[in-house]
């Protein structure tokens, strides 16, 4: 079993770390509409990719 010789110290485990962040998630412009969505989701009016797909309350 591996056992390590000397204590990582705070500035070097914070080194080691540096590439597990938090990314922000990927957001998309509805071309109809003009709205900012995440990708692959429709948009709050109901359109996806410059369509309407889902009947909204402000439809009925």
């Amino acid at each position: 079993m591996a056992v390590q010789q000397n204590k990582k110290s705070p500035s070097k485990r914070g080194m080691h770390r540096a590439h597990q962040h938090l990314s922000t998630p990927g957001t998309a412009i509805e071309p109809t509409t003009g709205e900012t969505h995440l990708r692959h989701h429709i948009s709050p009016t109901g359109f996806y990719r410059g369509r309407k797909v889902l009947k909204t309350k402000a439809d009925a």
